[in-house]
């Protein structure tokens, strides 16, 4: 078992019940799902970039990506339906805690001037979205072989709310700013 997914049911759950005044121990909030998310932009016309960031994102997230298509014809940006727009990764279980664990304890401490992210990407039902300009930042990467993307993650809870999902992702070890 994952170290961060042992803290969560050993710790963590314990904590968010005393907290909150949580009686029913399946009413606790919970990671639910991770999605890493990346539009391909001007690699939509070169196969090779799309198949470098492709396999990029397998690497970062240990699960191949899944390749989404535009709904839509957009003529002033050239893109017609059907058209490979943009890829995402859904984890879950083991996979999502293993990326947590390593987003927050390694690739955030990596980033330029870091002073903790930002409270600001909550949605009301608790759920945390964060951007990244560079996907450089991931230790797996090889920054010779690589053209810089960006992407974004989303954190997905079962929390009921802005101040539930702050607090179970603060336990989990994300380091918001002060």
């Amino acid at each position: 078992m994952n170290r961060l997914k042992e803290k969560y049911l050993k710790e963590i759950k314990k904590t968010l019940m005393q907290e909150f005044g949580i009686k029913n121990i399946h009413a606790v909030p919970s990671l639910v799902k991770v999605v890493i998310n990346s539009g391909i932009g001007a690699a939509t016309k070169n196969k090779e970039l799309m198949q470098q960031i492709r396999s990029d994102l397998a690497l970062i997230s240990g699960q191949l990506p899944s390749i989404r298509l535009a709904n839509v014809s957009v003529a002033s940006f050239g893109i017609r339906r059907g058209m490979p727009v943009g890829m995402k990764v859904t984890l879950r279980r083991e996979r999502m805690y293993a990326f947590v664990d390593r987003f927050f304890s390694i690739v955030l401490p990596r980033f330029r001037d870091f002073r903790g992210v930002s409270l600001n990407g909550f949605d009301k039902q608790g759920n945390y979205t964060i951007g990244i300009a560079e996907h450089t930042v991931f230790p797996e990467i090889d920054l010779a072989k690589s053209k810089p993307f960006g992407m974004e993650i989303t954190f997905v809870t079962s929390a009921k709310g802005k101040e539930h999902g702050r607090r179970l992702l603060e336990l989990l070890g994300m380091p918001f700013e002060k």
